[in-house]
Order: C-alpha cells, then structure tokens, then sequence
C-alpha cells in the first residue's frame, strides 16, 4: 500500500463535517459516511446476482456498529444499466425484492462506460464514491480494504497486482500505465483499475469527458488529492465478451491523455480577499482552488 500527492503546493481543504441523505433521499443516520458504489453495466445480466451479492457481502459488516476501524453507517448499489439490450432490466427488478440497498438507474441510451459513471455519480446519494466494473474481474471484497485504507487520505486507489487478462490485454496495459505516468509527471500503478473510492463531492468537480473513467485517478491529483493505493485481486471474467478492442482501449487513449497533460496544466487557482467593515486594510483569503476535500470523521462516528 503506498500514499502519494503529486504537487505540494495542493493543500488539503478545511475540515467539514459528513453530509447524510436528507429526507427523500434515503433513510437518515446522525454518524457515520455513507458510500454509494457506482457500477455502469450494458449486457450484464448473467453476472449481476453475483455482483450485487458480493458488493452486499463486503459492506454489510462495516455498518455494524461494533466492527473496527472505520465504519459506515450505510451503503447503496447503483447498477447504472448503459442501454441493455439483454435481461438486466428483469435481473435488477428480481434482486431488488432481497436486497434493499440496490437502486438500479437506468439510462435512456447506451452512453458508454464514462457517460454512464458520470450519471452515476449524480444520481448517489452518499457522501462518498466507489467504482466497480460489472464484468466480476473486479472482487467486491477490497472495497472494504480501501474503505480502511482510507484515513489520513482522499481518495483510495486499487492496483490489480496479477492481471487475469490474455497476455495482450498485460503487456497493453503494462506500457499504457508508464505511457501516462510519464506524459502527466505521476506514479500511479494501475491507472485503469476501476475499485476505487473518493468524495462525492470531488467527483462532482471533475471534468468529465468520454474515456474519463480511465483518468479518475490523475484528475483527483490534479484537485490536490492525498492518494492511498492499495493491491487488489483480479478475477477471469466468467461471463459474455469484453467490450473493447484495440481501438477504444489504446490508440483511443492516447489521444485522450493529451486531452488530460493539458488539463493537468491548465487548472485555475484563487485566492479571495474580503475586506470587513470593521477594519478596511483586513483581508481573509482561502486556500488556493480547487479544494480538497474534507478528512474529519471519513466513517467514524461524530
């Protein structure tokens, strides 16, 4: 596990306090975080029992309020359906009957994978963020691993340590990750991996744009973000075909990671001065935006 910032001069925000769903939005908890896990998913209906399954398995003891460590004091699942043409629709309304915390969100349209996370991130309702792929290579299990992790941080990043992939798929994503690490000055080890957790509210910041989901983690260190990364297990995928191709996963990306050394460079930063009443020459500035987001009580009862 291994911690990172990639520019001291980002300096983390004032301490807040956690934000619980408000009437409407959900039942109401007086302590404690709650996580949304967003999971874009087109045709994946024969793993989503499993899926849903596990992701409940993995979260449900950390509500309790005697576990260890930091504890949540509740979840949801948001299987976001990218215009499915096969059963999801049918799966998510049967596992809705035994298992509460699922919300499914269904889109009018196949939007891909960052279009549909961004709809996702908009929709949740918890203060913090995670992110699966709905194909099962993901374990639900680590979630609860960088859920731990997470103190003293912003955000939790996965890094698949053995790649369950044919070997072309390892060495593409082996050269793409020192590719971006070089192009964008950071040591991320597995840009690509999709378990990850961060701040709702950071998620509602960043620029999002089709191929974004590959680049969650350097642009939550271009808003200054104290980073963990954390080994994750990676699965065979047990069910229908991989949606990419040499195109949409590689040469695609390379045009997208200029997009993003341009953004890296071009953020704004400010400072407000304010002049009070009482004393003219006074002035209170803020720490330089963006903002990062707040560390006080990250699961922990207040």
């Amino acid at each position: 596990m291994s911690s990172m910032r990639q520019d001291p001069s980002h300096r983390p925000g004032p301490v807040g306090r956690t934000r619980v769903p408000s009437s409407g939005e959900g039942p109401r908890r007086e302590c404690g975080a709650w996580l949304s896990v967003v999971v874009p998913a087109k045709n994946e209906a024969a793993g989503l029992p499993q899926l849903v399954e596990e992701i409940a398995r993995a979260l449900r003891p950390l509500c309790n309020p005697a576990v260890a460590g930091t504890r949540l004091a509740g979840f949801e699942i948001l299987i976001v359906d990218d215009g499915s043409t096969d059963s999801t629709l049918e799966v998510l309304g049967q596992l809705g009957e035994a298992f509460p915390e699922l919300r499914p969100v269904r889109l009018a349209s196949n939007v891909g994978q960052s279009a549909a996370t961004a709809a996702g991130f908009r929709e949740a309702r918890g203060d913090w963020l995670a992110t699966l792929d709905a194909d099962l290579q993901n374990d639900p299990a680590d979630l609860a691993a960088l859920w731990q992790a997470l103190p003293d941080h912003d955000a939790a990043l996965g890094w698949r340590v053995k790649r369950e992939d044919v070997w072309s798929k390892r060495i593409i994503s082996r050269w793409a990750n020192r590719i971006r690490n070089a192009v964008l000055g950071q040591s991320i080890r597995d840009t690509g991996c999709s378990v990850r957790i961060f701040p709702r509210d950071m998620a509602l910041r960043l620029p999002m744009f089709y191929g974004a989901h590959r680049f969650l983690g350097p642009l939550l260190l271009r808003e200054g973000c104290r980073i963990v990364q954390v080994p994750v297990t990676h699965r065979p995928r047990p069910h229908g075909a991989s949606h990419y191709n040499l195109w949409n996963r590689s040469l695609r990306v390379v045009v997208d990671l200029f997009g993003v050394a341009w953004l890296m460079r071009r953020s704004v930063r400010y400072e407000l001065a304010v002049t009070t009443a009482d004393d003219p020459a006074a002035s209170v500035s803020s720490p330089p935006a963006p903002l990062s987001p707040a560390r006080r009580g990250v699961g922990q009862e207040l």
